[in-house]
C-alpha cells in the first residue's frame, strides 16, 4: 500500500457522463502513489481542494486531505488530463527518489542467459548493457549525471526509467516477450510478474 501519492486530476464535479445531473455528483481526484507507481481513485475530504501535482498522505491513520481511497485504476481510465500529467509527475518522482533509481543502475542483474534487466528498459540493446556493465564494474554509479559522463553514449537515465514505468502502466511490454517482466510497478493482482520487481 502506498503512504503518499501525487494527484494526476482533480475532479471537483467528479466523472461528468452524459444525462447525469450535477448536483449529485461527488468530487474525485486521479493520482500516482510514489513509490510503486500505483494508480488510483480517491476521495478527497469534504471542502478540501486538491491541486494537479499535490502531494496528498494516503496511508493508514489520519489523513488531512483524503477522505477516501476508492481503489486501483487502470492506464486506461485515466483522464486525459492525468494522462498528459502522468510522465511529468513519474520523471520528479525518480528524481525525487535518485539514490533509489541508481541503484537500479548498479545492481540490476541477468533475468536469463539471454536477457538482463537493463535491457529490459527502451533503448538498451547489448552494446549498451555492455558499457553500463563495465561503467559500474570500475565504479559504482553515484548519480544520474554520473552516470550520463561515464557511458556517455546512453540517453538520460530518468527518461530511460520513466519510459519504462509508463509502459508498465499501460500494460504495453509485449515487445520480445518482455511483458512478464515487471521491474519498477506493481501489476494487478491477478498478474503476477514471473520476476521479482527491483
Amino acid at each position: 500500500m502506498e503512504d503518499y501519492a501525487i494527484i494526476l486530476d482533480y475532479l471537483p464535479l467528479g466523472y461528468v457522463k452524459e444525462g447525469s445531473s450535477s448536483f449529485k455528483r461527488k468530487p474525485v481526484a486521479q493520482a500516482i502513489g510514489i513509490v510503486e507507481f500505483t494508480l488510483l481513485e480517491l476521495t478527497p475530504q469534504e471542502k478540501v481542494n486538491l491541486d494537479i501535482h499535490e502531494k496528498v498522505y494516503i496511508g493508514a491513520g489520519k489523513r488531512d486531505k483524503i477522505a477516501r481511497v476508492n481503489g486501483r485504476l487502470k492506464y486506461d481510465k485515466l483522464t486525459s488530463t492525468a494522462r498528459v500529467e502522468l510522465n511529468y509527475v513519474i520523471e520528479e518522482i525518480i528524481k525525487e527518489h535518485e539514490d533509489k533509481y541508481v541503484q537500479f543502475f548498479n545492481e540490476a542483474g541477468s533475468i536469463s542467459t539471454r536477457l538482463h534487466q537493463i535491457e529490459l528498459l527502451p533503448g538498451i540493446g547489448k552494446k549498451h548493457m555492455w558499457d553500463i556493465l563495465k561503467a559500474r564494474k570500475e565504479k559504482k554509479f553515484e548519480s544520474f549525471k554520473d552516470i550520463k559522463e561515464r557511458v556517455p553514449m546512453l540517453a538520460d537515465p530518468v527518461k530511460l526509467i520513466s519510459k519504462r514505468i509508463l509502459m508498465e502502466l499501460e500494460g504495453n511490454i509485449d515487445k520480445k516477450g518482455k511483458r512478464k517482466y515487471i521491474l519498477f510497478t506493481r501489476p494487478p493482482k491477478k498478474e503476477k510478474p514471473d520476476h521479482p520487481r527491483f
